[in-house]
């Protein structure tokens, strides 16, 4: 048995266009390509800034950032943390462990907490009444209800603080490697923050994976005990093809929103935090959107099934294995100040034969200046079988004279 271990490295093509038409022999372990025609997105602050103490731009299709201003730093979510909550909601129901009709009680907590004594955002749901699982979605995205929240936390988990524990386990799952949620309602608490990267990541995924109840979002007003509401996303009202998805204010975060818009067949997700009023708010989230519309043109970079490079295979039939996207990959670059990209295949390598067909072997990583603006899964084109005794000689010999494989035992 052979135990391999690599080092990371890469190799600068100077010829980009002769690296997009045709195959590239990589003999390490990575590729880097320049394209100097192309504009550098990230000199975005000569183009556009914001009021916003925190602010990211997306565009979804090509997973593009477009603009970032801190958008790592923790802060309060508020009612943000709504959205997080509402992903737990929609994952039970694809899943099947509840359904749009299942019923709820308003617990005394979700009435006192969240309901009409607490002062807050509430959709007056009466004490001890029972209400459908369809109507508390409306309740929590429309009016941003605090006691619909409580009501689906208790009835889902049984209590709100198991309910955060389920928060924070799917956080995991979907890759927020920063946010801490402690409640469902975004409440003010010392421990819940979140960071603007994982709520556009998290607003990107309710998006795909759940369009049927994402158009809860564009929904402008509901209805409940008798009180009429409007939805409190003020983008839906700006004419900018706004569709969702919420607000949210703490003294410490100022107000913030998380809005995504779709115009001509491009869709673009924000978030904003730090600003100082509503009003504020709904000018700089629609500053950023229109900016983001007229500012960026998409190029092509690879097609659907085009070679992007060759990985190096150790002790296989073949020395090489071409790599590929599943999608094609394009990306949103700005119409003036143009400025270098890169981009680097990265792959754990040689690859050690045999080699399934389809095998998600690395990452495609597309870079603006210093920032990484996108990033793709590269699989193998075909297989590749192991090589017979002579070929994986010819290898170790390789190593032995090149480094090629540093560590290689039998």
């Amino acid at each position: 048995m052979m135990r391999l271990s690599f080092a990371m490295t890469a190799i600068e093509i100077q010829n980009p266009r002769h690296f997009l038409t045709a195959p590239v022999r990589l003999v390490a372990i990575g590729v880097a390509i320049t394209l100097a025609s192309v504009a550098g997105a990230m000199a975005q602050e000569a183009l556009f800034d914001t009021k916003a103490e925190q602010a990211l731009m997306v565009e979804d299709q090509t997973g593009t950032i477009l603009y970032a201003k801190s958008p790592d730093t923790l802060i309060e979510p508020a009612a943000l943390a709504k959205l997080m909550t509402m992903e737990v909601v929609f994952h039970e129901l694809k899943t099947g462990k509840i359904t749009p009709a299942t019923q709820y009680t308003v617990s005394e907590n979700a009435w006192r907490t969240g309901g009409a004594p607490s002062g807050g955002s509430t959709m007056f749901a009466k004490l001890k009444s029972s209400i459908s699982v369809g109507d508390l979605i409306q309740g929590v995205i429309v009016q941003s209800a605090n006691d619909g929240c409580i009501i689906l936390a208790e009835g889902i988990a049984g209590s709100e603080p198991k309910f955060a524990e389920m928060m924070n386990a799917r956080a995991r799952e979907l890759g927020l490697k920063n946010s801490t949620f402690v409640n469902s309602t975004g409440l003010p608490d010392p421990k819940q923050r979140v960071s603007l990267t994982d709520l556009v990541t998290l607003a990107r995924h309710i998006k795909k994976e759940y369009p049927e109840y994402y158009r809860t979002y564009a929904q402008d007003n509901f209805t409940w005990n008798n009180i009429f509401q409007r939805n409190r996303n003020p983008l839906l009202r700006l004419d900018i093809g706004a569709d969702g998805m919420g607000t949210g204010y703490t003294e410490q975060s100022g107000y913030g929103l998380v809005g995504s818009t779709e115009r001509n067949g491009r869709r673009y997700i924000a978030a904003l935090s730090g600003l100082a009023s509503d009003k504020e708010r709904a000018e700089e989230a629609k500053r950023i959107f229109e900016w983001a519309y007229q500012a960026f043109e998409e190029i092509g970079i690879f097609a659907e099934g085009e070679t992007i490079g060759e990985a190096s295979v150790f002790g296989g039939v073949k020395s090489g294995v071409a790599l590929m996207a599943h999608e094609k990959i394009s990306l949103l670059v700005p119409v003036a100040n143009r400025d270098r990209l890169k981009a680097h295949v990265v792959y754990q390598g040689p690859l050690v034969a045999p080699i399934k067909a389809d095998q998600e072997v690395g990452i495609l990583r597309i870079w603006i200046g210093d920032d990484l603006v996108q990033e793709t899964p590269v699989y193998t084109a075909e297989a590749v079988e192991s090589g017979d005794l002579k070929k994986r000689s010819l290898d170790a010999v390789l190593e032995l004279t090149t480094g090629w494989v540093r560590q290689l035992k039998f």
